[in-house]
């Protein structure tokens, strides 16, 4: 089984100041991005550790808020020993857990766990357009960035973060804001986890709504497991 520090290696980033948004995925063999209407059904004990690696080395952790309330996404953090491995290299113990929503479609009453429960204060990224009431009432649980106007700008998005000092983005999902994030150009890698499963079904794939394209994709490192799990880490471009 790959170690963290093998994981850590594996995945290390070329720079931290130059602004990067990598996705994270897991998908099986036959391309279903889940099993039962969620991921965390295909994944396995090294997929989870890949998982806090890559949120180790992160400034933030974003989601798309389908995913928060398809994943529940309660208590984003990492553990203590990646607490450690990141106040050795000067960050923050935590990365910041992010959620993008241009209509503030997220539990209010309660407030969602990703808000209540996070470890450290999340980021709502919206647009100038949301419902001013919702927007006023989840200021009070998380930092509210505004790019764009009538649409979440997701370059925006990238650049305010990058200026917040938190250029390196760790994107967990979903597949329609993986599909944006390529459809405006703006993935610069894919860590893909392949899962040893053949699922069917109508599961979706990791990306939705992006336009056919062909676009090119750089392999960076590929590592196994006992289990026959695959991690697929690429440059895209």
């Amino acid at each position: 089984m790959p170690t963290r520090d093998r994981l850590r290696d594996a995945y290390a980033l070329p720079d931290r100041h130059t602004p990067r948004i990598r996705m994270n995925f897991v998908s099986s063999l036959d391309g279903a991005a889940t099993l039962e209407g969620r991921s965390g059904g295909l994944g396995g004990p090294t997929d989870r550790d890949l998982m806090q690696v890559l949120r180790a080395m992160a400034d933030v952790v974003l989601v798309g808020a389908g995913t928060v309330r398809v994943e529940g996404y309660g208590g984003v953090g990492v553990e203590a020993d990646d607490r450690q491995w990141r106040r050795a290299r000067g960050l923050a113990a935590q990365p910041r857990p992010a959620v993008v929503s241009h209509d503030l479609d997220l539990d209010l009453d309660p407030v969602h766990p990703f808000f209540t429960d996070a470890v450290d204060r999340p980021l709502l990224i919206t647009c100038a357009a949301a419902p001013a009431a919702r927007r006023e009432r989840l200021e009070g649980v998380a930092d509210v960035i505004v790019a764009g106007a009538a649409a979440v700008d997701l370059a925006a998005m990238r650049d305010e973060l990058a200026r917040r000092g938190m250029p390196q983005i760790l994107c967990e999902g979903g597949p329609h804001l993986f599909g944006s994030l390529l459809q405006d150009g703006l993935v610069d890698e894919v860590c893909l986890t392949l899962a040893p499963r053949l699922v069917g079904g109508a599961a979706g794939r990791i990306t939705a709504g992006a336009g056919e394209a062909d676009r090119a994709v750089t392999p960076l490192s590929v590592l196994t497991d006992d289990e026959g799990f695959l991690l697929l880490r690429y440059r895209v471009g």
